[in-house]
């Protein structure tokens, strides 16, 4: 048994945001790209006499865990623990199984993804802090730090435990960072070796045959600008009345994978060979190929604001579409330069919509303090 702990050690996490591809992405094979921002949840961990744990954005300091029957159990009614009680389960199983005995320790999150009043903005803060508390719990203990495929398939297994669906798209942004070209592992199959699955370890040594993940490199002279609407939208929702069509209307459904995967292929293609004119064109189909099959299940993928958003980033030279699910939430611009990105954030902020101060952020869980 190697019994390890490191004192103590700061870790952040990055939120995400959907580039292109959303729905489509749900589906096998079909390509997503997704970006890492600069927001963030941190974690820190430290060794104690007793096992503890504080969500400082719930007001719920120093809860009691234990490890019962091989699942962590915290000492709280509130449901909100239960993506972090999945996620330490996952990480001292594979812990376990890998012959590591975790000395007790304290764990406290705090997450900046959300606006100070606690509106969300949408950049994936359930994906966000489960990866936090893998990476964390893992680096703590480990001799060696885990690698960022080991932190993303173990968060991925845990998330989808929790919430029984995703693409894992958001958990891939926070685990790897930067601009990622990415396939579903498919959550129903996840699940489905989830079930028969011995050990947690040989689940990951297993072939995924759905999931891939390419690091993408966005071209120096484009501006990536983020507004938000000013209204949370409901993804599970919106992802239920367009999965509906798979079944009601299979050929809309068929012609909207299609037209997805085109648009996001021209959007790749632009970004691989810094052809910017393709780049945004591909941003284009995309916006057009969401608020068709929106149009198609009768739900508002692109709100009159999401649109006035995306129409002013043309009318400035660029491109833009809904981020995400849609309904609501952030929209994000691709503009070719410095100058039309501060024209457009202007006329942004003319229109009653917010301009955010989120970046792509090229690293993903990472230790800055011990």
């Amino acid at each position: 048994m190697n019994v390890l702990s490191h004192t103590s050690m700061t870790l952040k996490v990055p939120g995400k945001l959907m580039v292109a591809g959303e729905f489509a992405v749900l589906e096998p094979h079909h390509h997503l790209v997704v970006m890492a921002v600069d927001r963030f949840v941190y974690a820190n961990i430290e060794s104690t006499d007793m096992n503890l744990l504080s969500l400082q954005d719930y007001q719920l300091h120093d809860l009691f865990w234990k490890v019962e029957k091989g699942r962590v159990s915290i000492d709280s009614t509130d449901p909100r623990t239960k993506f972090v009680e999945d996620a330490m389960s996952m990480a001292l199983t594979y812990l376990r199984e890998n012959s590591f005995v975790p000395a007790p320790f304290k764990l406290s999150i705090k997450s900046e993804l959300d606006d100070e009043s606690g509106v969300k903005y949408g950049l994936g803060s359930s994906a966000a802090v489960v990866t936090a508390v893998i990476s964390s719990v893992l680096n703590h203990v480990m001799a060696e730090a885990p690698s960022k495929e080991l932190v993303f398939k173990l968060a991925a297994m845990s998330h989808v435990k929790t919430q029984g669906n995703g693409s894992g798209a958001d958990v891939a942004a926070s685990a790897y960072g930067g601009f990622l070209q990415y396939t579903s592992f498919q959550a129903e199959w996840l699940n489905e070796q989830l079930e028969k699955a011995e050990t947690v370890s040989g689940l990951l040594e297993d072939e995924w045959i759905y999931f891939s993940s390419k690091a993408i490199t966005m071209p120096e002279e484009i501006y990536v600008c983020i507004g938000w609407t000013g209204k949370p939208a409901s993804t599970k929702k919106l992802v239920d009345e367009i999965v509906k069509l798979k079944s009601d209307a299979p050929e809309v459904y068929g012609k909207f994978l299609s037209d997805s995967e085109t648009a996001v292929d021209e959007f790749l293609t632009g970004m691989n060979q810094r052809d910017i004119p393709k780049l945004l064109k591909g941003v284009k189909m995309n916006r057009t190929a969401l608020a068709q099959i929106g149009g198609y299940a009768g739900v508002e993928i692109e709100t009159r604001l999401l649109g006035k958003l995306c129409d002013l980033a043309e009318e400035h030279g660029g491109a833009g579409k809904p981020s995400g699910a849609g309904g609501g939430d952030c929209g994000i611009a691709f503009m070719p330069s410095k100058g039309q990105a501060e024209r457009l954030i202007e006329a942004w902020t003319a229109a009653g919509i917010k301009p955010l101060s989120i970046h792509p952020y090229d690293c993903g869980a990472e230790i800055i303090g011990n």
